[in-house]
């Protein structure tokens, strides 16, 4: 079924489509599906996270823990600005899902603007919320925003199969940073994935050999694509993009964190701009792939997007 809602003023935004600040928002439940092996890879937005994802399934499990509105599978981005000497996380970070103050509760801060979901493929456009609230601190720190609603946009395609792997999800994010704001730095959390804590072995994959080696917690980035998997590897989870790294960050782009404390583990992919002159507006696109299933099974989709895209480069 085609699902597609789009309302307001028009302009082009995101993938092409337009879209705009809507007067009455569109419904943020939806949801995808492809067949994946002998089970399917079903993936479910909701209103409460204003179209963010919520869930992932395949063969049965679930592979992502949405508690709050930060733990998603869901792309954020984070800036200093004019009002800080220096950048500090968190304290001006536009969050796809909403604001941490919106907690467990059914809203979200974020305004979904657009949203379709056809077949095995998914679009949206949310404005999105700042995580802190003005007058909100972390870790010890002011937030630097002074409206809970930001003026940044961020649009996804998420197609779940690629190619001839349909275990590979194709993840595009096109974040719009405004013409309005002064920025040195910024850091794109492109997509990060929290998962239930039963997903407790941590993976990297090393391109030139094609290989699985054990990860230790962290916490923290490195530059391999990393995996999570359940302990007998019957249930993994990889990200991957080509895009990586960001220039000046050759050593940085993948991350993985174990929150004992939280029960829940989380995976990133970042990307990373820095210009003493400022940073420009308008639009920063990432290309990534989600690769779910057996352990065995993602490394051998692994091994082949790695060999496509270094055939693409030479």
């Amino acid at each position: 079924m085609l699902r597609s809602v789009v309302f307001g003023v028009l302009s082009l935004v995101g993938w092409g489509v337009l879209a705009a600040e809507p007067h009455q928002p569109p419904n943020g439940n939806a949801s995808i599906q492809n067949r994946s092996g002998s089970s399917e890879i079903s993936i479910t937005t909701t209103e409460r996270l204003a179209g963010a994802i919520h869930s992932l399934t395949w063969d049965g499990k679930e592979f992502i823990d949405s508690h709050d509105h930060g733990r998603q599978l869901q792309s954020a981005a984070s800036f200093d600005c004019a009002l800080a000497k220096e950048y500090w996380a968190e304290c001006f970070n536009p969050t796809e899902a909403g604001s941490r103050a919106d907690g467990v509760g059914e809203t979200s801060s974020s305004k979904l603007v657009q949203i379709t979901a056809a077949g095995p493929e998914l679009l949206t456009t949310t404005r999105m919320a700042f995580w802190l609230a003005p007058g909100e601190r972390s870790f010890d720190r002011p937030a630097l925003n002074d409206q809970v609603v930001s003026e940044h946009l961020v649009s996804k395609r998420v197609r779940i199969g690629y190619k001839k792997l349909d275990n590979v999800i194709d993840y595009e994010v096109t974040f719009t940073v405004p013409k309005n704001e002064r920025h040195n730095y910024a850091q794109f959390e492109a997509l990060t994935g929290y998962m239930p804590p039963e997903f407790n072995q941590f993976w990297k994959f090393r391109p030139t050999s094609g290989t699985l080696e054990e990860l230790d917690d962290g916490p923290g980035e490195q530059e391999f694509p990393v995996v999570f998997a359940t302990e007998n590897g019957s249930h993994a989870m990889g990200i991957f993009s080509p895009a990586q790294p960001s220039r000046g960050y050759e050593k940085a782009g993948y991350g993985r964190f174990r929150f004992k404390a939280e029960k829940v583990v989380k995976w990133n992919c970042v990307f990373r701009e820095r210009d003493r002159q400022g940073i420009g507006a308008g639009q920063r696109r990432f290309q990534m792939f989600v690769v779910v299933g057996k352990l065995g099974e993602v490394k051998k989709s692994l091994v082949t997007l790695i060999a496509e895209f270094d055939a693409g480069q030479r």
